[in-house]
């Protein structure tokens, strides 16, 4: 179990600051859904986790939203009595380090140049759709084949072929808008 939770803290945390914009609420999320996991499928086989834990952390971040939701009512109807405020969120995103070392170039010049094109990836992908967002993280990142995405997603088949599509499409937009082919 601690082998599994190991190898996704990174990309949980990378996909939770994706859906969050703050890095310490996507912290809190990811840790939250590794302590479900552990709790309540600790006895699940291996092969298993992968997709339960990415149903978990999904569901945790959609709560995170609903908790939101319900607290920004209390905020606005309280600071309309003048008895609260609101607080600013949202830290600017950090490139996270590299563990594996293959793909880092080996040239300063080309380390500047990749950190540049990620920096332009990642804000491209921050800006999809929550959904399209999602779908592409699952399938590409996370390297889950379509059903597994449509089982941690909650939805058909169908849908996540939709949203990694359209994700992809406005992906390469962007890019090609910006200059850079892959």
């Amino acid at each position: 179990m601690s082998d599994f939770l190991a190898q996704v803290e990174r990309r949980a945390f990378k996909q939770s600051v994706f859906a969050v914009h703050d890095e310490a609420t996507a912290l809190d999320i990811v840790q939250d859904a590794m302590l479900r996991l552990v709790e309540k499928y600790s006895d699940k086989p291996a092969a298993e986790l992968p997709l339960l834990f990415q149903r978990i952390l999904q569901n945790a971040i959609r709560d995170h939203f609903r908790r939101g939701k319900v607290r920004s009512t209390w905020t606005t109807l309280l600071s309309n009595l003048g008895l609260g405020g609101e607080d600013g969120d949202g830290d600017p995103l950090e490139i996270m380090e590299v563990e594996d070392l293959a793909n880092v170039p080996a040239s300063p010049a080309k380390q500047f140049e990749q950190a540049e094109v990620m920096g332009i990836i990642e804000a491209a992908v921050q800006e999809l759709p929550a959904r399209q967002r999602e779908a592409f993280l699952l399938r590409y990142w996370e390297e889950l084949d379509v059903s597994e995405t449509a089982k941690a997603m909650g939805c058909s088949e169908g849908s996540v072929k939709t949203h990694c599509s359209r994700a992809t499409h406005a992906l390469a937009k962007v890019l090609r808008s910006k200059g850079i082919t892959l």
